[in-house]
């Protein structure tokens, strides 16, 4: 089963990108039993980062990583810049992309969209449904993709545990990842990957721990962890991600960047 933290971006103190902190927390991952992790995505600030910063993100992210499979999140509504991301992060060497629909319309049916990244995108796709912020990704648009061989598996972060039978059954040849993880337990009885975790930043080695007991050890385990995941999904993050890491000493410093505040 997989444990794949949606990392957090360290930033010095002039707001750039520190590569010594991400060095630090691929190893930290790698140690606490990740089997990958997803970079510049939402829990990385990837909005508040330039096309250029993603570029290079994952270009220093995939030689670090050391084999830990990186993965690129993607959210942007421009076409252009959503197939030149996925470009450069085939050219670095990442597993894939971690592509959002484009946000902002959030009323438009974002299938023709999706399908054209998909169309020009030379690495692989895991889609992003994400409702709070775009277009829902509903189980007939999802099935109407479901041939494209760039679209290898999908995201739920709509916290709604009925979806997850629905993609289950519905995609069943593909890798799905739950991003609410009290509903971990829930969606690994229906066959579902694992899970791509903002919470794993701080808590990769308790999840990976429990993902990979089975049945009724798996639950408890993942019971014991509840109280956990919810004091953190009640707090604001990055930002609490971020301090934690600064105390535990895989990241040099705390900062975020605007709008987001430390």
């Amino acid at each position: 089963m997989d444990v794949m933290p949606a990392a957090v971006t360290p930033f010095d103190a002039e707001g750039r990108i520190d590569v010594a902190s991400v060095a630090r927390l691929l190893a930290y991952f790698r140690a606490e039993g990740a089997t990958g992790v997803v970079v510049g995505g939402t829990t990385g600030e990837g909005p508040s980062l330039t096309s250029f910063e993603k570029r290079d993100l994952v270009r220093s992210a995939v030689p670090l990583a050391n084999n830990l499979p990186v993965w690129l999140g993607v959210a942007t509504p421009s076409l252009e810049e959503a197939v030149w991301l996925a470009r450069e992060a085939n050219k670095a060497g990442a597993a894939g992309i971690l592509l959002m629909p484009p946000f902002f319309h959030r009323e438009v049916d974002p299938s023709a969209w999706l399908r054209a990244v998909l169309d020009r995108s030379p690495a692989d796709v895991l889609l992003y449904n994400f409702p709070r912020f775009t277009p829902a990704l509903s189980v007939d648009l999802l099935s109407s993709l479901a041939d494209h061989p760039r679209f290898v598996g999908l995201k739920d972060s709509s916290g709604n545990g009925e979806n997850l039978a629905s993609f289950a059954a519905s995609l069943p040849k593909k890798r799905l990842f739950v991003g609410d993880e009290t509903l971990l337990d829930q969606a690994l009885g229906l066959g579902w990957s694992g899970t791509i975790s903002g919470a794993a930043n701080v808590l990769c080695r308790e999840l990976a721990g429990a993902v990979n007991d089975e049945g009724e050890s798996r639950a408890a385990k993942l019971e014991l962890l509840l109280p956990r995941l919810k004091e953190i999904r009640s707090t604001p993050q990055p930002m609490g991600h971020k301090r934690t890491l600064v105390e535990r000493g895989i990241i040099d410093h705390p900062y975020v960047r605007l709008p987001l505040v430390s």
